[in-house]
């Protein structure tokens, strides 16, 4: 009887999880629509504007914005976006793995001189470096608490302040682009200084003679400012959606899996009770039997 109390137990036990990873399936179901139509609503807009840029870079010179200014890389920044709590498969594993892999590749005697720093958007990914004693700048886990255009832009200003300080001479992104909830894209990109668009011998490209008012000088002091804020606030929204697509995804998995667990606990338990009774009604006909000998 005591394997069939265990038994119960288990199966309670598992009951209550899958009725917690239903629930959180259904609220990240919900969350993933809202942050669905937030990343699609900004991303025709936010390649626009980079596509735009682009467009001008190549009457552009380096001096026209500090942003475009190429430095040799002896400082590296790396933006790593994650999430601030788990149960999300391996979105935020992924994620620092990729991180992990472009200073491994390109950045590794950066960081054997102790000059590769990290911020970290979301939890996660904050306490993975600070464990492992890396230089984490700031504390920016409170973004996703209210997450829009200025909160993720007063980051955006600490970064572009710290290349144009000589703080950092590139600064690399690394976050997880949304193409569907079953889906995320590990992406790594420069940030700054602001990567020129390399032509594509094979593809036609139209030219768009754009009219600048006031100046080319004044649109791009203002462009491309802009055109970082709103590519790193891309890239949130981006890792957001990817967040909530991959928990729901997880959560579901989760769920199917303790209905599997639960299949097989309520076989265990009925052939152990069945095995239970049988035992019961040997001893029975065992114990008549002997007094109808005696």
């Amino acid at each position: 009887m005591a394997n069939l109390k265990e038994v119960r137990n288990r199966i309670a036990s598992v009951n209550s999880t899958q009725q917690i990873t239903k629930a959180m399936k259904m609220v990240s179901a919900a969350k993933l629509k809202r942050a669905t139509n937030a990343i699609v609503q900004l991303r025709p807009y936010a390649t626009k504007l980079k596509d735009m840029l682009a467009n001008l870079s190549a009457s552009i010179e380096d001096s026209a914005s500090p942003y475009l200014q190429e430095r040799e890389p002896v400082r590296v920044l790396v933006v790593v976006v994650s999430s601030n709590r788990g149960l999300a498969g391996a979105f935020n594993t992924n994620a620092i793995k990729t991180a992990n892999n472009l200073i491994a590749e390109k950045y590794s005697e950066q960081l054997r001189a102790g000059n590769v720093s990290v911020v970290a958007i979301g939890r996660k990914a904050q306490e993975y470096y600070q464990r492992r004693g890396y230089n984490v700048i700031g504390d920016n886990n409170e973004v996703y608490s209210d997450l829009n255009f200025i909160n993720v832009s007063k980051v955006t200003e600490s970064v572009m302040q710290g290349f144009v300080n000589g703080d950092y001479d590139r600064v690399e992104l690394v976050y997880n682009h949304f193409r569907n909830a079953a889906m995320q894209i590990l992406v790594s990109e420069q940030l700054l200084p602001v990567p020129k668009a390399e032509p594509d011998p094979n593809a036609k490209v139209s030219q768009v003679d754009y009219i600048l008012e006031p100046s080319q000088q004044g649109i791009v002091q203002q462009l491309i400012p802009k055109n970082i804020k709103i590519q790193l606030y891309r890239a949130v929204l981006d890792s957001n959606a990817s967040e909530h697509g991959a928990r729901m995804t997880a959560m579901d998995k989760a769920t199917e899996n303790a209905g599997d667990l639960l299949k097989a606990l309520k076989l265990s338990y009925n052939q152990a009770r069945q095995a239970a009774i049988t035992t019961e009604l040997t001893e029975i006909v065992s114990g008549a039997a002997a007094l109808s000998n005696g």
